[in-house]
């Protein structure tokens, strides 16, 4: 009985041993995982910061970069200012010398001769258009027509068209004018509208002139 006591004790007091190993395992293990947690929050951490600084220096790089294009700009804008004030210079500059080589053309260049006026056609005389009234009236005659009316306008227009020769036509209407002739359209002065009516049915030398008649 007493063998078997001792046996038990001791296999009680090997459980508490093994009991109490398991338990400061399990604590020495909870110990380290705080740690480690620490330790991968700590790593987290400083690639984070370092990420972090990363992209502020790309940041300031690029506002820095920035800034020295918005510096050239005006530089080049300047500059371009410059190029085209020397070139309206120098078109100022070339423009009075195309003035002067147009002043000295128009020196050089010969003056034109006035181009000779052509002399005025002579006008019809007093006979060529009795000539041509006497012609119309044996005419009518020698289709036997009773008698013609001649105006002093279409006369002239006939035979000098744009002539101002209206004296000479009616003084050879009015000198045409035989016994029994008469007025259409009488006039005093010298008119394009004197039209006389002569009577062709005798033309015989024996017929007296108007003037004569009726002077």
């Amino acid at each position: 009985m007493a063998a078997k006591k001792t046996a038990t004790t001791t296999a009680k007091t090997e459980a508490k041993e093994t009991a109490a190993k398991k338990t400061v395992v399990k604590k020495t293990v909870a110990a380290k995982k705080p740690a480690v947690k620490k330790a991968v929050t700590k790593a987290a951490k400083t690639v984070a910061e370092t990420k972090s600084e990363e992209k502020k220096e790309t940041v300031k790089k690029a506002a820095a970069e920035k800034k020295e294009t918005v510096k050239k700009a005006p530089e080049k804008k300047a500059a371009e200012k410059t190029v085209e004030k020397a070139a309206e210079k120098a078109a100022v500059k070339k423009a009075p010398e195309k003035k002067e080589e147009a002043k000295k053309a128009e020196k050089k260049a010969p003056a034109k001769k006035a181009a000779p006026k052509k002399a005025a056609a002579p006008k019809k005389s007093f006979q060529e258009y009795k000539d041509v009234i006497n012609w119309k009236k044996w005419e009518a005659h020698n289709m036997n027509w009773l008698y013609i009316e001649v105006n002093a306008g279409d006369l002239m227009q006939e035979l000098e068209a744009g002539v101002n020769n209206i004296k000479t036509v009616c003084e050879a209407i009015l000198d045409s004018m035989l016994e029994g002739d008469t007025f259409i359209v009488e006039s005093e002065k010298p008119d394009a509208k004197l039209t006389v009516r002569y009577y062709c049915d005798n033309l015989s030398e024996e017929r007296r002139k108007y003037s004569e008649v009726n002077g």
